[in-house]
């Protein structure tokens, strides 16, 4: 092992993981595991879990030893959706003596909020990977929605839910999905909340693969993680940033950037270390 790699990996044993009440962290290898960790309520979305999704993804997008992370669900849900308790805290009851300018004003602020929740999964400057298995509806869409790639068993399903309790979907569904599966079909599925079963989900291409149950897809799933925690930081980082932002921008725009991008950071050292170790058939220790 190369002196940085020693280093790094003294690093990642020494490294005190931050712990969450709604979630689990792990990391190894470069691969941070964060999994749903309500099972007994189907992973459905309190208040904590939104604040804590936040933090995590945070966390991982400011340590430097976690280079990809994959989104879970502990229990026999991947996540049922928002929990309806929070609408509680959100929804003014019919008795309320707020003046209704202020009250819509607090309500919007809230929905702004939760939707900063979920915009963190994006935002992460490392690759976020979603293993979904079973059940995924509305408030799950919107959160794997927000992940670069996603993954499911044979079992999972997907529903834009919100239709069937008389609202429209408000932290992200509506403005990602039909990025990744086209207008019309977001359409018919926000429009009736049917079950998007995971053999339609590949087909659209909002699922990479199928695997045959849970098991197999953590497994799968990591060996992808893998594959791209040891490929270099900073260019996986700057890939990253290159597809969102070509996403919301011309190819005019996208060319621009990546030419300003690669001219400031393009790393010298990580190129031609990798063009030397291909060259010598060994696999180059990047740095954090």
């Amino acid at each position: 092992m190369s002196a940085t790699g020693e280093l790094n990996a003294a690093n990642r044993e020494a490294l005190a993981l931050p712990t969450y009440e709604t979630l689990t962290l792990a990391l190894d290898a470069g691969v941070a595991m964060v999994c749903l960790n309500r099972p007994d309520k189907a992973n459905s979305m309190n208040g904590p879990m939104w604040n804590e999704l936040q933090a995590c993804f945070e966390w991982i997008d400011s340590e430097p030893t976690a280079r990809v992370a994959i989104l879970a669900g502990n229990g026999k849900h991947f996540c049922a959706g928002i929990d309806l308790s929070l609408f509680a805290n959100i929804v003014p009851g019919q008795g309320s003596r707020k003046e209704p300018g202020r009250q819509a004003e607090a309500m919007r602020r809230t929905i702004l909020r939760l939707q900063e929740n979920l915009s963190a999964i994006e935002k992460c400057r490392k690759p976020v990977l979603a293993a979904i298995h079973y059940t995924c509806i509305g408030g799950g869409v919107d959160l794997t929605s927000c992940c670069d790639m996603r993954y499911c068993t044979e079992d999972a399903y997907f529903s834009i839910k919100e239709i069937e309790i008389g609202m429209v979907a408000d932290v992200g569904t509506l403005q990602r999905l039909p990025r990744l599966i086209g207008d019309g079909m977001v359409r018919e599925l926000a429009y009736t909340g049917r079950k998007l079963e995971a053999g339609e989900a590949k087909q659209l291409g909002f699922v990479n693969r199928v695997y045959p149950d849970r098991a197999a897809l953590l497994r799968g799933v990591s060996e992808i993680a893998r594959d791209i925690a040891a490929k270099s930081p900073l260019a996986v980082r700057g890939t990253k940033e290159m597809i969102l932002y070509g996403r919301d921008h011309t190819v005019a725009d996208g060319l621009n950037y990546i030419a300003t991008w690669n001219a400031g950071m393009l790393s010298q050292q990580d190129l031609m270390g990798s063009v030397e170790a291909q060259g010598r058939g060994e696999v180059i220790d990047y740095e954090d």
